[in-house]
């Protein structure tokens, strides 16, 4: 009979490569925040902010787009819970989860100064749409359809010209709204006001 060794229990806390993550994501974002444009930002310069090899680095990320894009997405908060009652309900929701991302000034500034120089770097503004702004879309395009199929919107309605409307306003605001904030119920005005036009 051939005895079994006893399975060694992992240590606590997080695995060690994890934290490396977080370093280096930090201090990607630190880098960009302190006015590093992407053309300077390097991957030496954020494997020393972050106390790590560069191979820790590229043993992630194969080039400095995908780590700048997946950096600035940990910025976006997570996808809000839609209770699915009503289009207006779950319209409004979403449109507060863009109005309270565009209130943070370090998210602001990172974003601006990332994407000022997304001409350049094509491969950074294709990957952080896929795996920030789509899925976002992709909500509020299932909440108009749900709103077609249950009769509250109405069919003949173009859902992605629907969208781009609703998120629209919201940016319009936000590029040119007052300096001191956004509204705690711009989300709500913005939908009652385009929802009439929408309504079946």
């Amino acid at each position: 009979m051939t005895i079994q060794e006893p399975a060694t229990a992992r240590p606590a806390g997080r695995p060690r490569s994890e934290k490396a993550e977080k370093a280096i994501i930090d201090a990607t974002l630190d880098l960009i925040g302190e006015g590093t444009g992407l053309v300077e930002l390097s991957i030496e310069a954020i494997a020393s902010r972050a106390g790590v090899g560069k191979t820790t680095i590229y043993r992630r990320w194969s080039n400095k787009e995908d780590l700048v894009a997946d950096a600035l997405a940990t910025l976006q908060a997570p996808l809000p819970r839609l209770a699915g009652v009503s289009v207006r309900d779950d319209l409004i929701v979403l449109l507060d989860s863009m109005r309270s991302e565009a209130g943070q000034v370090r998210t602001r500034c990172v974003m601006n100064i990332a994407f000022s120089e997304s001409d350049r770097y094509p491969r950074l503004m294709e990957r952080f749409v896929d795996i920030a702004v789509e899925p976002r879309r992709q909500a509020m395009r299932e909440v108009i359809r749900r709103g077609i199929a249950s009769g509250e919107l109405r069919p003949d309605i173009e859902v992605e010209m629907s969208m781009a409307i609703l998120s629209g306003a919201m940016i319009w605001h936000h590029k040119w709204g007052p300096a001191d904030g956004l509204p705690a119920d711009l989300a709500e005005r913005i939908v009652d006001h385009l929802l009439p036009g929408l309504a079946a």
